[in-house]
């Protein structure tokens, strides 16, 4: 089969498609005949090695932690799945490789496919909706009729947590964006900032969540924002800059000292939690959120949709910072 494999740390130009053997199934796997893929920005951080102090990954590995397809087969433990249905999944760091023609993923990490969705559309969704939801609802605990800031709304966590906050039931979402994506964030229910033309700090003052997707002085920022006793999910911590800095693993005891720091001091101050925030690849919080989707209350947003054999492209595009959603790899 044809997969992404990476040799070296760098930038788009190490992605090479290579042929590579068929992976068979351990007991409590899935494989899955890929279908699609999607781009994600810790894709391309993992390929630089700016994380590789927190996410070892030996190498030479396939990339990609998005996959919508068919299982093909399945293992000897595995009774929840058989071989020729349609599923999604968000895989674990440690065990990525989506950006492939198959690809092994652990049962329990697994969902069914929105069956209103196509496959390139429900590849875009797994891993930004289940960010927002871990940010939003495991992290800040949202209830209905609270405020949320959402930074970065145009962007793939953006466009899912704007529609996720809504669906559940928050009262106003606000969401920051350039000139050219108002539009699209004001359609996906939330009320655009311009950070062009606003600063998100009067708007939003006093809301009750904020999603942080910025890092670095965006998220000192939204701790004064938000309300005092209220709520910070980060999940973009400055590690790849210090790790740029400081190296690999000089960079884990300076993050340490300033993750502290970040989460300590707001706390003491005003009462403000500050969470850095992990997705896990766990398939029973995927599955719960198939019926947003199948509802319609979450949409997929595409900005492009590349061939496997041009993922070094879709990289290089991705990593200008002006997708708008989601960028898709048609690999079937």
């Amino acid at each position: 089969m044809k997969a992404i494999r990476v040799h070296e740390y760098g930038g788009p130009d190490v992605l090479r498609l290579e042929e590579v053997p068929t992976p068979t199934c351990g007991p409590d796997d899935v494989r899955i005949t890929v279908h699609a893929s999607s781009i994600n920005p810790v894709d391309f951080k993992i390929r630089e090695g700016v994380q590789r102090a927190v996410v070892w990954i030996s190498r030479p590995f396939t990339p990609g932690m998005d996959v919508s397809g068919v299982v093909s087969e399945v293992g000897a433990r595995v009774k929840n799945f058989r071989v020729g249905d349609e599923v999604i999944s968000s895989p674990s760091h440690l065990r990525q490789g989506t950006w492939a023609e198959e690809v092994l993923v652990r049962a329990n990490e697994v969902a069914t496919k929105p069956k209103n969705l196509t496959h390139e559309e429900a590849a875009s969704l797994p891993l930004v909706l289940m960010t927002a939801w871990y940010s939003l609802v495991k992290s800040a605990g949202l209830k209905p009729g609270q405020t949320v800031l959402v930074q970065a709304a145009s962007g793939g966590v953006g466009t899912a947590a704007v529609q996720l906050a809504k669906a559940l039931g928050a009262s106003t979402v606000w969401g920051t964006c350039s000139t050219r994506n108002v539009e699209l964030v004001r359609s996906l229910g939330a009320t655009p900032i311009d950070y062009t033309k606003e600063d998100f700090r009067d708007v939003a003052r006093g809301c009750d969540v904020v999603l942080d997707s910025l890092g670095g002085d965006a998220l000192w920022q939204a701790v004064k924002t938000v309300r005092r006793g209220g709520h910070v999910s980060c999940i973009t911590p400055s590690f790849p800059q210090l790790v740029k800095r400081f190296g690999a693993y000089g960079a884990m005891p300076v993050f340490g000292g300033w993750a502290l720091g970040a989460m300590a001091w707001p706390l003491l101050s005003r009462g403000v939690s500050v969470r850095f925030v992990t997705r896990f690849a766990v398939g029973e919080v995927l599955q719960s959120l198939v019926p947003l989707m199948e509802s319609g209350a979450v949409k997929p947003v595409i900005d492009k949709v590349f061939p496997l054999t041009e993922v070094a492209e879709a990289s290089r595009y991705l990593e200008t910072g002006r997708a708008r959603g989601k960028v898709v790899i048609r690999v079937r």
